[in-house]
This record gives structure tokens, sequence and C-alpha cells, in this order.
């Protein structure tokens, strides 16, 4: 990994199951899968980024689930 190395976040699902995902400052992002994730990171200059590296990762803050949550949690409004 680059020695630039900046925070991913990973937020909680939508509705669609769909997670935003920001590297640094940006948005790279809504992924469905823990590959889209992946491919987001690699084409924001995250080259090294894997499936091993986004699970294991203290630069990864997964939000309202982790790597293995991808529909929605259902709340007060369902």
């Amino acid at each position: 990994m680059a020695s630039d190395q900046q925070t991913v976040v990973i937020y909680p699902p939508a509705g669609d199951g769909g997670r935003r995902v920001r590297a640094g400052p940006h948005f790279v992002g809504m992924a469905y899968t823990l590959l889209d994730v992946v491919e987001f990171l690699r084409l924001a200059g995250m080259e090294d980024a894997d499936d091993d590296w986004l699970r294991h990762s203290p630069l990864v803050e997964w939000r309202g689930g982790g790597p293995d949550t991808w529909t929605a949690a259902r709340g007060l409004h369902d």
C-alpha cells in the first residue's frame, strides 16, 4: 500500500443493499458486493486493496455491518 494511506469508510446498506464507499475525502462509488469495493479502491489508486485487506485493515471503517452485510437492516420505518 502506498505511503499516503487513506481511511476508507463503507457506509450502511441502503434500501437496495448498496453501500456508499469513501476513500479519504472522496466518494468513490456505490458498492453492492465486496468486489465492487475492491475495484473502486483500485481505481482510486489503492492498487494493493483486496478482499482480505478490506476485512482486516485498521484503515477500513465498516458502518452498519461488516464486509458480509449487503442488505439494509429493518428499522422503525419498515
